[in-house]
This record gives structure tokens, sequence and C-alpha cells, in this order.
């Protein structure tokens, strides 16, 4: 007869875009193993509770971080990932904008910040592969649907958008083409506001049209910008 003791864990990769720099969000471990050590918001999931619920759950106790999506990413389950027991860990990663949350550190977290990602503390178990795993995960996706504007403001210019994809992509972009091809898909509405980039005249704010989109994608529209 084959016995098992398992345990099944939930962990959220939660990015945010401030100051010009892709963020992700960790807490400070307040118990044993990796106490005081960074990691993913996560733990445990309870026996009357669904994946979904655990997450959600997680992330409020430890972050008061509540976001409106959030998508499974992927399945950790190395023997030796965490030193008590046999975890297996069920990803998720979600976008948010860090403006509007205000993050408050509870239960098993010491503390919560926003880490741009390429200055990243030293993390506990595995989670550096995980989050390695995430990054690859909205890389992809960037390039094949518009998730990018759930990290912008309602309104930027459009060159924020050329600093998202860049830094996010981690490589530049030709600003002619990429500005061409964007606004070819008719998502975007140019506003009558301005905002000043420093030298040079105002530019033009923009927001994305999510109804567009979306009764574009129904007609069979691919958002594509490879």
């Amino acid at each position: 007869m084959i016995r098992q003791n398992i345990k099944v864990a939930v962990d959220a990769v939660v990015f945010g875009y401030k100051n010009k720099s892709l963020n992700v969000l960790l807490i400070k471990r307040n118990i044993d193993p990796f106490k005081d050590s960074w990691a993913l918001p996560g733990g445990l999931v309870l026996e009357d509770e669904s994946l979904e619920h655990a997450v959600e759950r997680e992330l409020k106790e430890e972050t008061n971080v509540t976001v409106d999506y959030m998508e499974q990413l992927y399945s950790f389950g190395q023997p030796n990932r965490d030193p008590r027991n046999r975890v297996i860990s069920i990803t998720y990663f979600a976008l948010v904008k860090p403006e509007h949350h205000e993050i408050k550190a509870d239960t098993d977290a010491k503390d919560v910040a926003w880490f741009d990602i390429q200055k990243l503390p030293e993390l506990a178990f595995d989670h550096k592969i995980i989050l390695e795993k995430a990054k690859e995960r909205l890389r992809n996706k960037l390039t094949y649907e518009p998730i990018g504007f759930d990290l912008l403001d309602d309104k930027f210019l459009f060159s924020d958008l050329e600093k998202l994809y860049m830094t996010i992509l981690e490589k530049q972009i030709d600003r002619r083409n990429f500005r061409k091809k964007i606004l070819s898909f008719n998502i975007l509405e140019e506003l009558d506001e301005k905002v000043s980039e420093g030298r040079g005249r105002p530019a033009n704010l923009f927001q994305f049209n999510k109804k567009q989109y979306f009764t574009h994608k129904k007609e069979g529209f691919l958002f594509d910008i490879k």
C-alpha cells in the first residue's frame, strides 16, 4: 500500500509597475524555516477551501492586497523544496497597480514591501525559481494580450507604454514601429488632455478601450506585437 504525506500550498507572484520599474510584492517571514527572509506571499491550503480561495485568503492576510484577476502559473513539487514536509505549491500570478493598494503585513508575515525586480533580496524556499517562471510568463503574455495596460494608470503617455514594454521585455524596441502597430489595433483612445514630458511640447494622454478590445477579439482580432 502506498502512503502519502503530502501537503498542498499556494503562492502568489504579484507584479506592479512603480517608478518606471517592474516590481514584485514580497513578505518577510515571521516563522521558521527562513524566519526573517523575504518570500512570496502564500501558505498551506485548508481542508475545506479551493485553491483559488486559499491564495486569495493568504494574499489578503499577509499583505492586505485583494486582486480582481489572478491566473494559475505552475506547480512546483521538488521533494526537498520545504525542509519541514513534502509540500507541493500551486502558484498564481497577478498584475496590480501598487498605488491602488495599502499593503500591511499580518499573520505569518513580519513585513511586506514592493521590490524592484532588478534589486531583489535573497528569497526563501524555491521562490527565486517561481519568480523566474512568472517573469517568463509575463514576458510571453505581453506579446499576445494587452495585459500591460493593467499596470499603467488609466490615463497614460504613449511613452509610458513604450517604457513599460522595454522594462518587462528587457530589451529596446523600435519605437516608431511599435507606435504604428499599437495604434493600428484601434484599442487606444487619444484624449484631449496633455502632459509635459520635460523638454519639448506637451504630449497627449491615451486610454485603453477595453470594451473595444473585447469586441475586436470576438471578431477574431489577434493582439500580436512580436
